[in-house]
């Protein structure tokens, strides 16, 4: 049995399709669905609460651990990790971040993970492929794209890739101990995920220059202030290493990571 949490998130999500299609139990938890996939076990929990956690977890051998944002910036990974070493869980997966590495984020989670006690990789992705759904109303509306830092590229990640990544890492032994950097094929600005969107739509779309303060008000209605700061600085002045490719999802997989223009293609309902 695997558990996973954020389980209707843009990375849980496919992670608990790829390991019900490679024939493993899964526990879905999530803190609003009311229901998982057909043949998924689902269990309602809030990792502030780390002891309603606890069901969860029966019978699981390994957990993927996401944590939210409003998680990140209070709560406390080491008692989750305890409810999970009680429960019998051996082995752990944890979505982190590729800030970590730059000093831009807090490596506490990392650290209570590697404390645990269980068998432990850490995944640390850069610039996800699914933020650009924040833009989704605005190109349905009015066929634009508004975001600061419109040239400055990263390699962003389909979540597909970093769940396919997880699931192996949750299925196969090997992995302990193992740190992952996960990016993109090649680096892509706003600008050219813009053009992307557009071409999936078949439709220009405008792309606008949006200064960091109104990047900033508009990222403080879903973000904590400390995580806000810490992103923008990794998108308007990113370091040699965030621009990197990594060559890890390629080594993994076996087959070189999704573009974003793939990424806009699969999702360009959201943007009709």
């Amino acid at each position: 049995m695997i558990t996973v949490t954020g389980a209707t998130g843009n990375v849980g999500r496919p992670l608990v399709q790829a390991l019900v299609e490679a024939g493993e139990e899964v526990t879905a938890v999530s803190r609003t669905a009311s229901r998982a996939p057909e043949g998924v076990r689902f269990h309602r929990a809030d990792l502030t609460e780390p002891r309603r956690l606890a069901p969860a977890l029966e019978g699981s051998d390994a957990l993927f651990m996401l944590t939210s944002a409003d998680f990140m910036a209070g709560g406390d990974l080491g008692e989750v990790m305890a409810v999970a070493r009680t429960a019998g869980v051996k082995r752990v997966v944890l979505l982190s971040s590729q800030g970590v590495a730059s000093g831009r984020h807090p490596s506490s989670m990392e650290d209570a993970v590697r404390q645990s006690g269980l068998e432990w990789t850490v995944l640390r992705p850069g610039n996800f492929a699914s933020n650009a759904l924040q833009w989704a109303d605005s190109v349905r509306d009015r066929r634009e794209v508004a975001a600061p830092f419109g040239d400055v590229a990263l390699p962003a990640v389909d979540p597909a890739d970093i769940a396919a990544v997880a699931a192996l890492a949750l299925r196969r032994p090997g992995h302990g101990g193992e740190v992952y950097t996960l990016t993109g094929p090649e680096p892509v600005s706003p600008r050219q995920q813009a053009a992307a969107i557009g071409d999936a739509l078949a439709e220009p779309v405008r792309f606008v220059e949006e200064a960091r303060d109104r990047a900033r008000a508009r990222m403080l209605g879903f973000m904590p202030g400390p995580v806000v700061e810490a992103t923008l600085d990794v998108l308007g002045a990113p370091s040699a290493a965030e621009r990197a490719v990594s060559p890890d999802v390629e080594r993994l997989l076996g087959r070189p990571p999704r573009t974003f223009a793939d990424w806009a293609a699969r999702h360009v309902t959201a943007f009709k």
